[in-house]
């Protein structure tokens, strides 16, 4: 053997050990259960990027995060609702707007939920100022809650379209016929709770508004706002403060590289 391929032959392995193999589980968005997420991520079940979610489609930048009062709420009242009052969108309204709805509103919508009787003020969602009101300015009351109404952003975006739609159809406006009250007793589980969710179960991001996202301070709308198929994500607006889930991973990224070191 020659000189020239005994450096070879050992140099070789020497340059190989500085070379690492099979880093697609090393390196891999890592967003902890109930983690707040910043607006370049997109916590669906199908991270990482560029892979295909368990839907099959992307998730829309306004189904994962929210925007500072009133400026989602603007926007969102122009959104075209995407889901036809089917008998299944109807029904599994029905069970969302029992779990979430019925105990201020009623089964009826009227106002006269059991939360009244504890000097809860009832608001009737059938009278007429609420039948003017868009779907999407419904939806995003839901999303977002106003007053003393929280925000009931954890229903998912599609099942809160099928909570319109049956409101919709309990105000009469749908010309559809629906069931009303309890779907089963206390208790009772199965079909009658919702079942598993179909985005990451992550905090929204604490900063995503709409009305940044176009040039001139004009009107910005979620991405279905036009007719548009929902799950296409919009630009995501970065102008907001660091988050929680920032300053972790910068932390931890510090600590990281201290060790290599």
């Amino acid at each position: 053997m020659n000189a020239r391929l005994r450096v070879v032959v050992f140099a070789l392995p020497l340059l190989l050990t500085a070379c690492e193999w099979f880093t697609d589980f090393k390196r891999q968005p890592s967003i902890s259960t109930w983690e707040p997420v910043k607006d370049t991520l997109t916590p669906s079940r199908g991270n990482p990027q560029m892979s295909v979610p368990t839907t099959g489609t992307a998730v829309a930048g306004f189904q994962v995060s929210y925007g500072a009062f009133p400026a989602t709420i603007d926007s969102m009242s122009r959104l075209r609702n995407p889901t036809p009052a089917t008998d299944s969108s109807l029904a599994n309204g029905r069970k969302y707007f029992q779990i979430n709805c019925a105990v201020c509103h009623g089964d009826r919508a009227v106002g006269d939920g059991p939360a009244t009787r504890f000097g809860m003020p009832g608001i009737n969602l059938t009278s007429d100022v609420t039948k003017a009101r868009t779907d999407g300015y419904l939806f995003g009351m839901i999303r977002n809650g106003r007053g003393l109404m929280p925000p009931y952003n954890r229903i998912e975006e599609m099942d809160r379209w099928d909570v319109v739609n049956y409101l919709r159809a309990l105000q009469g406006v749908s010309g559809k016929s629906v069931l009303v009250g309890p779907l089963a007793a206390p208790g009772v589980t199965g079909d009658k709770v919702p079942g598993p969710t179909k985005i990451g179960p992550n905090q929204p991001a604490p900063f995503y508004n709409p009305r940044s996202l176009l040039p001139g301070g004009q009107q910005a709308l979620p991405s279905n706002a036009s007719g548009a198929q929902p799950g296409v994500a919009p630009p995501t607006d970065t102008s907001g403060p660091r988050s929680r889930a920032d300053s972790v991973k910068a932390r931890r990224d510090s600590l990281r590289a201290r060790r290599i070191r």
